[in-house]
């Protein structure tokens, strides 16, 4: 029997081998045409692709190169126009008014009708922003619409969004893939099955997917943006996903040439890639680039509140666990210097609001005296805690594992397949779990929303289930508030306010860091470390 990582290697060369032989095909002078196409792994697999449930990452990433919005974030994170070709704010800063594109149009499908095609009109933002909307789909993107009154195309090219109140981040949560524009005819024939039979607007058109073997995207050659010489993007045909289940395999498929690009740093990799200070190793110099920059992302230990475990409802013991480990040591060890330790609060490093002297140092006897004290008050002489994680997050935990056991308290390491512990933590079936957060638009407001009341998972994105009036009626003013000075000095209060009780483990504010072929240009990275290939060569 062929053990499953090896059957999805063999299933990545045919993949290979077929779009070889489709691009040769009648054609001798193009027998290899890899330069025309993008293929990368996706360890964490995809869960859909459709934008109204895209909520991960790497759901993100696909959704991007099949699907358009109003606007969008150049990789500075600056807004820029989209189909929208630009847009004003009414001076009480409630009503948006876009104007759209005439030339932008869906991909090819037989339901379109004679010329298979049409264009994205305003009616087709109006739909795609009530079906966030529509409790019956239950789409987890309906909350970028919370500040909203109403929507409605005043014509073709004219479409309008009022607010219920100001909220100077509005126009980011409109990057959002949420926001991304569908076609109704589409979705009302497929139904559910449009996460598997997308039609969009975006550089590449949807071909072929088999759920956690293989994803094929080909060009759209009716793409309306054109880069800076006026040329026609994307320049790729093809973008080719592979879905072996684990980084290491994904990085020998990277080393072999089979893939072109790998994201992020494992620890089954790490030191065969870079040095101990995170340079390249002279071995990969000459074959691989390495590209490196700010992540908005904070990666986290969190705490399910409503459990019934005394040590989780314990502020000493979550605290303790603050304290108990030296994250600047641990990403020297794990990450090669790559990343920058959490000694402030959730909101990372580059946001407004981000406050160093919120958070907990290292203090490894301050945290023998609060688990010694929990120990005296509850009369539970051996504290333990399961902390659940995913595969490539072990090292980290078992690192924090063996500095706790210093302080008194046992902690127990299970490993969770992605979406497994995904689910659990949605559901509150774990009491500890390893989880990150990345931005979704530039605004603090975006982390501070995790410990709103009215965000309790499975709804919404409060895992921890934490509750606070002070908290709430601090988040609700914010909304309120113009000044970015004022607005920053309210989300280091809330961030503090978090911090105080505990609710999670800040580990460390992450870094992008991409490693391509030397082939690959164009590919460049941002602080959301959303994938574009709109502008991708491979020489």
């Amino acid at each position: 029997m062929i053990k499953p990582i090896l059957k999805q290697i063999i299933i990545y060369l045919s993949i290979s081998c077929i779009l070889i032989s489709f691009f040769s095909c009648g054609n001798n002078s193009n027998i290899n045409k890899d330069h025309l196409v993008f293929r990368y792994n996706e360890y964490a697999s995809i869960n859909t692709l459709d934008p109204a449930f895209s909520r991960t990452l790497q759901d993100n990433s696909v959704c991007n190169q099949l699907f358009n919005g109003l606007v969008q974030l150049d990789k500075d994170l600056n807004i820029l126009p989209s189909i929208a070709k630009n847009w004003t704010i009414s001076e009480d800063g409630l009503k948006y008014s876009f104007s759209l594109r005439e030339d932008v149009y869906f991909h090819k499908h037989k339901l379109f009708g004679k010329d298979s095609t049409r264009t994205v009109i305003a009616k087709d933002f109006e739909y795609s922003l009530n079906r966030l909307r529509d409790k019956k789909i239950a789409a987890p993107g309906s909350w970028v619409l919370n500040k909203v009154d109403d929507f409605e195309a005043i014509n073709d090219t004219l479409f309008e969004i009022t607010l219920k109140q100001p909220f100077p981040a509005f126009i980011g949560l409109l990057t959002m893939k949420y926001c991304s524009v569908v076609p109704k005819e589409i979705v009302n024939h497929y139904g559910t099955e449009f996460r598997s039979h997308p039609i969009g607007t975006g550089p590449f058109k949807f071909k072929r997917w088999e759920e956690n073997i293989k994803l094929v995207f080909r060009k759209n050659r009716r793409y309306f943006e054109k880069d800076e010489t006026g040329k026609s993007l994307p320049y790729l045909e093809a973008v080719t996903v592979t879905f072996l289940p684990d980084k290491q395999s994904e990085f020998l498929q990277f080393a072999q040439g089979n893939i072109d690009y790998v994201s992020g740093l494992d620890a089954s990799y790490k030191d065969e890639l870079l040095t101990a200070d995170g340079r390249l190793r002279d071995k990969y110099s000459e074959t691989v680039n390495m590209i490196r920059g700010p992540f908005l992302n904070t990666e986290y230990l969190g705490f399910y509140l409503d459990s019934e475990t005394p040590e989780i409802q314990s502020e000493l013991i979550r605290k303790a666990i603050n304290y108990g480990f030296d994250r600047k040591k641990m990403m020297i060890y794990l990450r090669n210097g790559i990343g920058n330790p959490a000694n402030g609060g959730f909101i990372p490093i580059g946001l407004p609001g981000y406050n160093k002297s919120i958070g907990f140092s290292y203090q490894p006897e301050k945290a023998k005296q609060l688990v010694k004290q929990f120990k005296k008050e509850s009369g539970i002489t051996n504290p333990e805690i399961n902390l659940v994680t995913t595969s490539n997050y072990l090292s980290f935990c078992e690192f924090i594992q063996r500095e706790l056991e210093k302080t008194g308290l046992k902690i127990n390491v299970d490993v969770m397949p992605e979406a497994t512990l995904r689910s659990a933590r949605s559901n509150g079936k774990v009491d500890m779990f390893r989880s990150s957060w990345i931005a979704d638009y530039l605004d603090a407001e975006n982390y501070l929303s995790i410990f709103y009341s009215k965000n309790f998972a499975p709804n919404g994105s409060n895992y921890f289930h934490y509750k606070s009036t002070v908290f709430d009626s601090l988040y609700n003013k914010a909304f309120t508030v113009t000044n970015i000075e004022e607005r920053k000095l309210l989300y280091t209060t809330m961030d503090s306010l978090a911090m105080e009780k505990a609710l999670m483990v800040p580990l460390f504010y992450d870094e992008v860091v991409r490693f391509t072929r030397k082939n690959v240009k164009g590919l460049g990275i941002n602080p959301i470390n959303l994938l574009d290939l709109r502008r991708v060569k491979k020489d």
